[in-house]
């Protein structure tokens, strides 16, 4: 069994792969005017340049100020600009003021992007301590899971700019084929949980532990455009039995009527790409639904969403990996879950209430980041992450 460490630098250094992960995230920006930096237009997605900022920051503040001998920090005031909910390390912007940082300029968010490169790569010349390499894997996961996000939060900007501008022309969406198969059926019985072995996971997916399932069957497939179009014209988003009481009132008072980038223009359902509006691909996935959507569907369809157990326990029997899937289970502690003393602490346990888990990765999943054990997480209406559906029953 490899460790966190050695996942990370049996084929390259520990320098090389903070490269290579701080370049993705350059990659990731390429496509973007400085403009697309700075918007803000809901409270749930950050403006790039904060993520540039905010992935930099964490590099400094837990590794090069505590533990770089003569590092001067780039500027003190970033510390309060970019800290995201770190409690411990001190004040920050609110959420939902990120959008109205005008200054620092996005030119001088890259000069300290490259400040602080500079200094980690100086700092990885000599070899580091086990500790400071166990908090160099996370930071780089930590970047892996803001690329995504920055992937999520682009296309939620561009979504929402009036022309539907593309993101890229050479964005290539990967599609699935369905596979013409039945229900995967799962006998009753007790199967392990979590995560084994000695790779990296977060605390969130500790401690490896056993679950007691009932028989229970799986689609081998997620629900495509084309099925949930069925639930539009069934009149779903206007039959109040399907819903949650909370989720109805989600419907209703915010107007909802189909997923997140669809557009009925001159009769046809659009949806917004990132190579900008294209007409619906039915037999592909659909995407973009909240919690509130996916069991509503279910409803109609009469079944179910897999628990996040149900979900692991089958996951080696289908492809996973195109979107993030709803379960019906709450983001909760696994038995025995302990968080890290001070701020790396407050990574995954203080989220752990009024969250629905997802399970599998994303088409904008950074490559390497995903695993069976893998434990997202988010509030029942929020649509802007690759979300999908599989059913249960």
């Amino acid at each position: 069994m490899e460790t966190a460490i050695e996942q990370y630098t049996d084929k390259l250094t520990l320098a090389e792969r903070y490269l290579k992960v701080r370049k993705h995230t350059e990659h990731i920006c390429a496509p973007l005017q400085t403009e697309d930096y700075v918007v803000q237009p809901t409270v749930d997605v950050s403006p790039p340049k904060w993520h540039i900022g905010h992935t930099t920051w964490f590099f400094e503040t837990f590794i090069l100020k505590p533990y770089a001998t003569d590092y001067q920090e780039f500027n003190t005031e970033y510390n309060f600009v970019f800290n995201s909910y770190y409690e411990t390390v001190g004040n920050r912007v609110i959420r939902t003021d990120r959008g109205n940082l005008s200054r620092p300029i996005v030119i001088d968010i890259m000069r300290y992007r490259k400040y602080v490169d500079d200094a980690m790569n100086k700092f990885l010349c000599e070899e580091p301590s086990d500790e400071i390499k166990e908090l160099l894997v996370l930071g780089f996961n930590h970047e892996e899971q803001h690329q995504e996000l920055l992937y999520t939060d682009i296309k939620y900007i561009l979504g929402h700019n009036p022309l539907f501008p593309a993101y890229s022309h050479d964005y290539h969406s990967p599609k699935v084929k369905a596979i013409d198969a039945p229900f995967i059926s799962m006998d009753e019985g007790i199967y392990e949980i979590g995560f084994e072995g000695e790779g990296f996971c977060f605390d969130n997916e500790l401690n490896r532990h056993k679950v007691y399932l009932n028989t229970y069957e799986i689609s081998p497939n997620l629900v495509t455009n084309e099925e949930y179009l069925e639930f539009i014209k069934a009149g779903g988003y206007n039959d109040f039995r399907h819903w949650h009481a909370e989720g109805w009132d989600w419907v209703k008072t915010n107007k909802i009527q189909s997923p997140l980038y669809w557009h009925l223009i001159h009769g046809e359902w659009y949806n917004y790409t990132f190579n900008g509006l294209e007409p619906v691909e039915m037999k592909q996935p659909v995407c973009h639904i909240s919690y509130f959507e996916a069991y509503a569907f279910a409803a109609w369809k009469g079944m179910r969403l897999p628990t996040e157990f149900e979900w692991e326990a089958a996951a080696s029997q289908f492809k996973w990996g195109k979107s993030w899937e709803w379960t019906e289970s709450s983001y909760l502690p696994y038995p025995g879950f302990a968080k890290a003393p001070g701020a790396i602490g407050e990574y995954n346990g203080k989220f752990m209430v009024n969250q629905k888990v997802l399970r599998g990765a994303s088409e904008v999943t950074s490559p390497g980041h995903a695993r069976v054990t893998y434990r997202n997480f988010f509030q029942t209406h929020l649509r802007w992450q690759f979300t999908g559906i599989r059913l249960a029953r």
